[in-house]
Order: structure tokens, then C-alpha cells, then sequence
């Protein structure tokens, strides 16, 4: 029993050591000017397998599954997806010190569980309590002061920086339900249903992505890291990131003109977010489950 207490000990001590390595030279390299892919070779390598896996399996599968399931319950689907990502959004609203969006999210959560019938049906949207699905652990560590982090490709994940690799095995062990699911094989299932109604949902937005791309690396590339700094930039300049004064101020994030820095509520410049941010996750990072009409929208204005 010690022994085993010992080696877990052991491998934690490891996994800190890594992680505090790793830390120290992502922010030595960030702060070097014109170096914010150090890890090129690499990454286009993971890019062209991750490209390869989608185009032969992922796409014709989500495909099908947009074939076979009707709209209302691939729509059940999504809600529910996004559900159970509404726990470790609460928990990296607490540790971002964010109470008045923890509540609320937390009142989601307990709302579309309940009455929702487990998130199958938005119930919350319809009294008021939008949806918050663009909070991480990645975002946490910024606004703790890891700000700046090299891009980094991830084999099946996709586009991430060192930061957020780091976060993702940790919110998942710590922050999700998948590791509550006592059997593998529903582990297996319940993520798997999550990457298939993910890929599905973003199917209508590859138009973005042909008209928008000579190089579909740089753009996935620039697009995922624009969008990231914006999240990190909002989390930081806004009082509340997610719930401003007015319902004006709410809907200029929407309609702002793409050349123009992003409107804030203490009247500071925030970063400037060009049309590749504006397509948010579609073709940069695998989004939360969950719906994506901010997405549709932009690529109908495209």
C-alpha cells in the first residue's frame, strides 16, 4: 500500500517537474519577437495527420450522422453536450475569481439538468441565462499570468499552444465527468458521440476555410491564436467578460466591423479581431460541445 502511495507520489512529482519545465521554456521562447511557431516542422506534421484522419474518418462519419439524425435531435444532442462542459466552465470561473458568472452558469447547469431532462432540452436560454462555453483551464492559466505560449499542434486534438496542452489532461481529470464514468466502454462512447457532434456541427463552415486559405496550416494556425488572445485579452480588461452594462454594449461583440478593436466597458482598446478570429473555433480549436450559431453567422457573412 505504501509503495504504491510512493509511486504515485513519484509520478505526480514528475508530472509537476514537467510541467514547471516546460512553463519556464514556453515563456522564454513566447518573448522572443518573430518566433510564436518555434515548433513548425513538428506542427505541420501533426496538422497533415490530423487533416489525413478528418478527411477519411472523422468528415464521412459526421457526414452520415448529419444524414441519418434529424435536426431536433442532433439539436438535443448538442444541448446536452454542451451540458456537462458547463462543469469545468464553473470551475475555472471560480478560479478566475469570476463569482457573478460562476452563479449563473451554475444556475444553467442545475436548470437544463432538472427541467432540461440531463441538457437535452436549453431551457435556461429560454429565461435568460445564456450559454458560456469559451471557459478553460488554458484561459485560467493566462489570467493567472501565463499569457503568452508557442503554438502547438496535438496528434487527434488538434490546434492548441503549450499552455493548453498542459490544461487539457488536467481538466479532464479534475474539472470533467468523464473520469466519474465508472466503465471505460461509456467513457469511450460518451466522448466519441462528443467528437462526432462536434465535427458535425462544423461541417457547414469548411466554405470559410477554401475561400479564406492558400495555407490551410497558417490559417488554422493564425486563426486559433488570434481567437485565443481576444478570450485572454476579454477575460482580462473586462470587469464581467461575459455580461456587459446594456444589451447595446452585449450586441456590438456581434457587430462590430471586423477593422475595428473590440468595444469594452471601461472605454479601454481591446484587441483588434480580424475576420480569421471571427470564425472562432470552426477551423482553430475543437470547441466545446455545443451549438455554433455565432459560427453559421460568420460564415454566411463570408
Amino acid at each position: 500500500m505504501m509503495d504504491k502511495k510512493r509511486a504515485k507520489r513519484s509520478i505526480l512529482g514528475r508530472i509537476i517537474l514537467l510541467s514547471v519545465t516546460l512553463c519556464l521554456v514556453d515563456i522564454s521562447v513566447a518573448g522572443q519577437k518573430n518566433n510564436k511557431d518555434p515548433y513548425e516542422g513538428y506542427n505541420r506534421i501533426a496538422f497533415r495527420f490530423n487533416d489525413t484522419l478528418d478527411t477519411y474518418v472523422l468528415k464521412p462519419v459526421a457526414q452520415g450522422y448529419n444524414t441519418i439524425m434529424p435536426y431536433p435531435l442532433r439539436e438535443g444532442v448538442s444541448n446536452f453536450y454542451r451540458n456537462i462542459d458547463t462543469v469545468p466552465v464553473i470551475l475555472n470561473d471560480i478560479l478566475q475569481g469570476n463569482f457573478y458568472q460562476a452563479t449563473s452558469d451554475s444556475w444553467r447547469l442545475l436548470i437544463n439538468t432538472t427541467v432540461g431532462v440531463l441538457g437535452i432540452f436549453d431551457v435556461a436560454s429560454h429565461i435568460g441565462l445564456d450559454p458560456n462555453t469559451e471557459e478553460d483551464l488554458g484561459l485560467t492559466f493566462a489570467q493567472w499570468g501565463w499569457k503568452n505560449s508557442n503554438y502547438f499542434v496535438l496528434p487527434f486534438f488538434g490546434p492548441s499552444t503549450v499552455r493548453d496542452t498542459l490544461a487539457k489532461p488536467i481538466e479532464y481529470q479534475f474539472m470533467t465527468i468523464y473520469p466519474w464514468v465508472t466503465s471505460m466502454e461509456d467513457v469511450w462512447l460518451l466522448y466519441g458521440g462528443g467528437v462526432i457532434n462536434q465535427r458535425a456541427q462544423l461541417l457547414k463552415l469548411e466554405a470559410v476555410m477554401k475561400q479564406a486559405a492558400i495555407d490551410k496550416y497558417v490559417f488554422q494556425r493564425n486563426a486559433y491564436l488570434q481567437h485565443r488572445a481576444y478570450l485572454i485579452q476579454r477575460n482580462h480588461e473586462l470587469d464581467d467578460p461575459y455580461l456587459l452594462d446594456d444589451e447595446e454594449d452585449f450586441h456590438a461583440y456581434d457587430d462590430f466591423d471586423a477593422d475595428e478593436p473590440a468595444p469594452t466597458n471601461n472605454g479601454k482598446k481591446a484587441t483588434t479581431i480580424t475576420p480569421a478570429t471571427k470564425t472562432k473555433a470552426s477551423f482553430t480549436e475543437t470547441p466545446k460541445h455545443g451549438t455554433i450559431a455565432a459560427e453559421n453567422k460568420e460564415s454566411q457573412k463570408s
